[in-house]
């Protein structure tokens, strides 16, 4: 008999058919009653065990953990909380879990911190919480693609490996097959690279910017999705070392219609969730709730989870420029009262993720997207404004997180774009190829990057980011 899965168990009138699951165990009560789930949906099924007519040695291996196959008659449930169950005919152990080892893990049914269950990234996923948070992740990724396929872009796979620093942080990766105990050397004693595999130095992307960049010249309109890496020795909720990009470029769009796009996109995805993860948006909101019930009522969401979502997709986006946010930074009561762990004195100021939030969650009260930013604080290839000290770059920031969106219109003259790189010391010869698309039909262009694991965190309320990407890594931690 075909394997059901339970999502689609759950959906299915009582009718006293035969059906056939798997799953693990959650819970097995009274000898009788075991609740099984197979990761498809955060519910259960109900299986009852005739447990006169089953074999000791079965239901002695039906532990917390363990993965069985069950086939029997699905029918109304007598029990409140599920509309059906399984009358079990008959149970295999297909994988046996020890009740005296489950009892040292995760799986125990206790409730556990959400650190305790990151020295167990393995098994938390088995968790409802990490169940639910990932089914969400896993739609949000479709989302995005689904969203870029609907709207006429193309997917372009980046590089990983690069020699070039998007960002101009140095922040980054260095890659060698090199002995690092031996490396060779020049006749200076410095290291080599010409002697190394790709024969220059080279390092793990932290943007496929520039190189998609180069494709949106020639098909119009590219995004990339793929893993970033920033060599930032930083331990707070917001920052990994490995995470994974959005980003879109589109030719002959200027920074007004990259704003636009940036909207119309999270509005997208957020609203896909809402419509497809209802049951893990409902756990995780509730969870939020009892969460909240401990903090001091400041301190507390202002909104269930779904509302706050919800809120989103159907409210426009404040459009302010970083100019009047300055000015609104500087007279407000948090800088007024030296509240601010980094107080605004004067344009030019490079904001910090306390400015954004206050922006956004106590004087908008809404998304807010900030443009027109300090030359001097930004990239390099970002569009320089007729005033020769802002650029044309963007930022959408989203309450209880900051900063979930950063773009630009690129700069697409030759002659500014050299001499902001010559500004940045940018070597010109090692960025050659990027240079050449502004020699050949250059254009009016802008993209953005979105970092998706904040994406995920502000769609499942989770606060720290450790929790919404499968195996994180961190500064000193890159187990699993």
């Amino acid at each position: 008999m075909k394997n059901t899965k339970i999502v689609e168990v759950l959906k299915t009138d009582p009718v006293l058919q035969e059906i056939s699951v798997q799953g693990w165990v959650r819970a097995f009560r009274s000898n009788r009653f075991i609740a099984l789930n197979d990761g498809s949906t955060i519910n259960n099924i109900q299986a009852v065990v005739d447990f006169e007519n089953t074999p000791q040695e079965i239901l002695d291996e039906i532990n917390i953990g363990a993965a069985l196959h069950i086939t029997g008659t699905l029918k109304e449930s007598e029990g409140k909380g599920q509309k059906v169950e399984i009358a079990a005919k008959e149970i295999t152990i297909l994988g046996k879990a020890n009740s005296d080892d489950v009892k040292k893990t995760i799986l125990s049914p206790k409730r556990h911190s959400l650190e305790k269950l990151r020295e167990q990234a393995h098994l938390r996923v088995r968790t409802n919480t990490f169940g639910a948070i990932m089914r969400v992740r896993a739609k949000l990724s479709f989302a995005v693609h689904q969203y870029f396929n609907e709207n006429g872009f193309y997917y372009v796979n980046t590089p990983i490996i690069t020699g070039s620093d998007a960002e101009g942080a140095g922040e980054m990766f260095r890659v060698t097959n090199f002995d690092l105990n031996n490396p060779a050397k020049d006749e200076n004693g410095k290291v080599n690279f010409k002697e190394d595999f790709f024969g220059k130095e080279t390092n793990l992307t932290v943007s496929g910017q520039l190189e998609a960049e180069t494709y949106a010249m020639g098909l119009g309109q590219v995004y990339t999705f793929g893993p970033t890496f920033r060599a930032e020795n930083s331990n707070t909720s917001r920052h990994l070392a490995e995470f994974w990009m959005i980003e879109p470029e589109v030719a002959f769009c200027d920074l007004d219609g990259n704003m636009d796009l940036a909207e119309d996109f999270i509005k997208y995805v957020l609203n896909y969730v809402l419509t497809h993860c209802d049951d893990d948006l409902a756990f995780l909101e509730n969870r939020l709730i009892q969460e909240d019930k401990a903090k001091p009522e400041k301190d507390r969401a202002p909104m269930p989870l779904r509302e706050k979502l919800k809120f989103i997709t159907e409210n426009n986006f404040k459009r302010v420029s970083y100019t009047e946010a300055i000015e609104i930074l500087k007279n407000s009561k948090p800088n007024k009262k030296k509240k601010f762990d980094y107080l605004i004195k004067e344009w030019g100021a490079d904001l910090q993720s306390e400015h954004e939030r206050y922006l956004v969650e106590k004087h908008f009260k809404c998304p807010v997207i900030l443009f027109d930013y300090p030359a001097q604080i930004k990239a390099f290839y970002m569009r320089l404004n007729e005033d020769g000290k802002t650029v044309r770059a963007m930022d959408v920031l989203f309450p209880g997180i900051g900063e979930m969106v950063g773009g630009s219109q690129r700069e697409e003259r030759l002659e500014v774009l050299q001499e902001k790189m010559k500004e940045f010391n940018i070597d010109e010869e090692e960025l050659w190829w990027y240079l050449d698309t502004r020699r050949f039909g250059s254009c009016v262009h802008s993209g953005f990057g979105l970092g998706f694991e904040r994406l995920v965190l502000f769609a499942t309320g989770m606060s720290n980011i450790r929790d919404v990407i499968p195996f994180p890594r961190t500064p000193q931690n890159a187990e699993f």
